[in-house]
């Protein structure tokens, strides 16, 4: 396939951020060492990081034009028909990359395997340049992930590769009404969570943890429940969490599977301080206030990841 440029995405490292934070690396050392903190895991961990990415740059040269992105300018970014994305990271700089590149192939990097689980990263600086060989031969193989869709009725979207949290930004209870196949509630929560397959195993795997230990302590025995979701499948969960009742609100609607067909309707009862933020990451966020109502759904984009 035609190769027009390779787009390197990356984040800054926590050492670069601690510098941020305290205006030099001298200044973070000392705040940090005397709490009681390891400097030198942050310094390793920032080395080893531009040791690969030094790496994959030599490899590139020669062969590939190609520009490094922070991962900040992912939003603005106007990707082309001919880039290829190699994210260097940890797993969930995939996740934010893929809403962002319209279906772009993405080859993930783990630079630091020993630090980083690497499930959304199989590749590794010394072997990332076969995945873009392959891809440039059309050889290659990659797996589509199905992704969640938000959309307001003020006409903003969000995707989620993972999850959507919505509900109070805060530790206050969220208010909303809920409509789901053809039955509506007002409710008081902690707020819904909307998983896709590949955000079955994170954050809404906690829900099915609370409930798995409350059914061992009631029944005495094992009753596993959890989610069954593949990266590929077309079909979402949303679990409404600790849903309080009361005279005002109700807690029927609380889980549920949005497939192509089905699709979960959300009207804000939050004054202010509503939110919907996508992938555990709270700059990537609709503000969701009394006056919005959003519809979620599955996605027509999928992410690209080749493996």
């Amino acid at each position: 396939m035609e190769l027009d440029k390779i787009i390197i995405v990356r984040d800054k490292t926590r050492l670069e951020q601690l510098i941020e934070r305290f205006n030099s690396k001298a200044q973070a050392k000392f705040y940090l060492e005397r709490s009681g903190e390891d400097f030198s895991f942050y310094e390793n961990e920032h080395d080893t990081f531009y040791a690969s990415l030094g790496q994959m740059e030599k490899a590139i040269s020669p062969l590939f034009k190609h520009k490094v992105l922070f991962r900040s300018f992912l939003p603005t970014y106007m990707f082309a028909e001919g880039d290829l994305i190699v994210v260097i990271g940890q797993d969930g700089l995939v996740a934010n990359t893929a809403k962002y590149v319209n279906g772009l192939p993405i080859v993930g990097v783990n630079p630091d395997e020993e630090r980083y689980d690497g499930i959304l990263l199989p590749h590794g600086p010394n072997t990332f340049l076969t995945a873009i060989k392959s891809f440039v031969d059309g050889t290659y193989e990659s797996k589509k992930v199905t992704m969640a869709k938000a959309t307001m009725n003020d006409g903003q979207e969000l995707l989620a590769f993972n999850d959507f949290y919505i509900g109070a930004a805060s530790h206050v209870s969220s208010r909303y009404n809920l409509e789901f196949r053809g039955k509506r509630e007002s409710q008081s929560s902690s707020g819904i969570l909307i998983s896709t397959g590949a955000g079955s195993t994170g954050w809404i795997s906690s829900v099915f943890n609370t409930t798995n230990n409350i059914n061992q302590h009631f029944y005495k025995q094992k009753r596993i429940f959890n989610t069954d979701l593949d990266w590929e499948d077309e079909k979402l969960l949303f679990v409404v969490r600790e849903p309080f009742l009361s005279k005002m609100s109700q807690i029927d609607l609380g889980y549920g599977i949005i497939t192509k067909n089905t699709q979960l309707k959300i009207e804000s009862k939050m004054p202010q301080n509503g939110v919907i933020f996508s992938d555990g990451i709270e700059a990537d966020f609709l503000n969701f206030n009394s006056g919005n109502t959003l519809s979620i759904g599955i996605a027509t984009e999928k992410a690209n990841l080749i493996i």
